[in-house]
């Protein structure tokens, strides 16, 4: 930074400022004297202001120009823009107040000017200002709230990003990290309340086949197709996930076995009867899959209570497929 002049032998005003707006005319001479010796200094662009993690207890109101927050978090380490100060605001007076390190980078956009004021001037202007105590206070009330407002905005876009990354891309069911996210919590509620706990496993049949005569794309949609009727068919307490390929899994709370059986014999007649593309010079097969139940049993987890539905399904399979196996 380069000293250009003091604030006394400068053409700016301090009412014009925003820590000494609605300063009594009294209070403003007091002001006045204060700050007639503080320098100002003329920062070129790009140039660091403020350092973070830096010790640098003093105030700086922008005169001319403008100031950047500069931020580093989700760019991969490229700088991102984050707040800017604009003419009569200021920056750095938490480090003063509190006599920290500085938390933020802070560059001029362009090249500025800036009044530079020390920490005991601060302090004196504190002591002798009603209005500057109140201005101060006001500041770090809008810097609070600003503050608060973009941890909530972030949160809430951290939460849409995480609840996306849960969603199966192509059908719009849940996924595997959903599963292995919620599933854990769901036997555990099962297990302390006494409540059954049922899954249903399906697998579509000869899709390797299907693929291989129709084509990947018509295969993609022949597990939308799937995943369609599982979602469609179920309560709104039920949870309907893709496992991975073809194979999908329906999570039933508060069903017993003999409940569960009939679920999955109505989702396999249903979607026996499902068309997959109508499309006359493209005559499709109905698509059909093979489920297998259980209900969780004392003492299971996860991967237990996965490997027995699974075990059911190859039991299915093994018995000609389309159909429901326990």
């Amino acid at each position: 930074m380069e000293l250009l002049k003091l604030f006394a032998n400068s053409d700016y005003r301090a009412r014009n400022l925003q820590l000494f707006h609605d300063i009594s005319e009294s209070d403003l001479i007091a002001i006045n004297k204060l700050i007639a010796s503080c320098c100002i200094m003329l920062v070129k662009a790009e140039q660091a202001v403020i350092t973070a993690h830096t010790t640098d207890n003093r105030l700086y109101i922008v005169l001319n120009g403008t100031l950047e927050v500069q931020s580093h978090e989700n760019t991969g380490g490229s700088a991102a823009s984050n707040v800017q100060f604009l003419a009569g605001e200021c920056v750095g007076e938490l480090s003063v107040l509190d006599d920290e390190d500085q938390p933020h980078t802070i560059i001029a956009v362009g090249d500025s000017e800036l009044l530079v004021i020390e920490a005991d001037t601060l302090w004196q202007l504190i002591d002798e200002s009603n209005g500057v105590a109140r201005n101060l206070l006001r500041l770090l009330s809008f810097r609070i709230r600003t503050t608060n407002a973009l941890l909530r905005r972030r949160h809430k876009v951290g939460e849409f990003y995480r609840q996306m990354s849960m969603i199966d891309g192509l059908t719009g069911i849940h996924n595997r990290a959903w599963l292995h996210s919620q599933l854990p919590q769901l036997i555990e509620r099962s297990h302390a309340s006494c409540n059954p706990l049922s899954i249903i496993m399906a697998d579509l049949d000869h899709f390797k086949l299907f693929n291989d005569t129709h084509g990947h794309i018509i295969g993609d949609d022949a597990i939308q197709s799937a995943a369609k009727i599982l979602n469609s068919t179920l309560r709104p307490t039920d949870f309907a996930v893709r496992f991975g390929g073809e194979e999908l899994l329906v999570i039933l709370p508060d069903t017993a076995k003999e409940a569960c059986f009939s679920v999955a014999e109505r989702l396999c007649s249903k979607l026996a009867q499902t068309t997959v593309l109508n499309d006359v010079h493209l005559p499709l097969p109905h698509i059909t899959a093979s489920f297998g139940v259980a209900t969780l049993a004392a003492g299971q987890d996860i991967f237990t209570f996965i490997a027995a539905a699974d075990t059911a399904l190859y039991r299915a399979k093994n018995a000609g497929r389309n159909q429901v196996s326990h």
